[in-house]
């Protein structure tokens, strides 16, 4: 598959097989990411593949937060458990951290460069039969998830990635043309 197949053919895979993500699968992928470009060779990407219970750990973490929207007491207790058992039961999830450089110039840098890291990875990944769901948001800095994670001081999560084999190939969703966003500059 060529790089423009790779980017075109790319999804948010939201529900996987049960076919097992090996070490080796998820080393590949990593020895891809690590390939990204970053300003000054900082190298700032920090992974955590995390197992079975550092998954249902950050799942419940997500799942308290989830269940704020919801008046039910009991209704509260099944979203924080159903969340809980859905991110247990990935195939594989990782989670990327950055390092927090004292440099705030150097710091902006070390985001972009992490989040090309994960994009390498989310490229890569269909070569092997495989898909991710990228996601980011508030929980990465709750101090649970951290914890769940294992993520060190000094480290900022950037976001967690769902691995796995697709069961469904989602539909394109529509996209705006480049131009659209494009101005050129003489």
């Amino acid at each position: 598959m060529n790089i423009f197949d790779a980017i075109s053919a790319r999804r948010s895979i939201k529900s996987f097989t049960d076919r097992p993500i090996t070490n080796e699968e998820i080393e590949q992928l990593l020895s891809m990411a690590v390939l990204a470009p970053n300003h000054r060779m900082t190298e700032p990407w920090r992974f955590y593949v995390m197992g079975p219970e550092a998954r249902a750990g950050f799942g419940y973490t997500l799942g308290l937060r989830k269940a704020k929207r919801v008046d039910e007491p009991n209704a509260k207790v099944a979203v924080i458990q159903k969340v809980e058992a859905s991110h247990r039961d990935l195939p594989a999830m990782l989670a990327v951290a950055t390092i927090l450089h004292e440099n705030p110039e150097i710091r902006e840098e070390d985001y972009a460069a992490t989040y090309m890291a994960i994009q390498n990875l989310c490229l890569a990944a269909p070569s092997l039969g495989l898909g991710t769901h990228v996601k980011s948001g508030g929980v990465m800095d709750d101090p649970r998830a951290r914890e769940a994670i294992g993520v060190r001081e000094g480290e900022r999560i950037i976001a967690t990635i769902a691995l796995g084999e697709p069961a469904a190939m989602p539909d394109p969703k529509p996209r705006h043309s480049a131009d659209e966003f494009t101005t050129w500059v003489a």
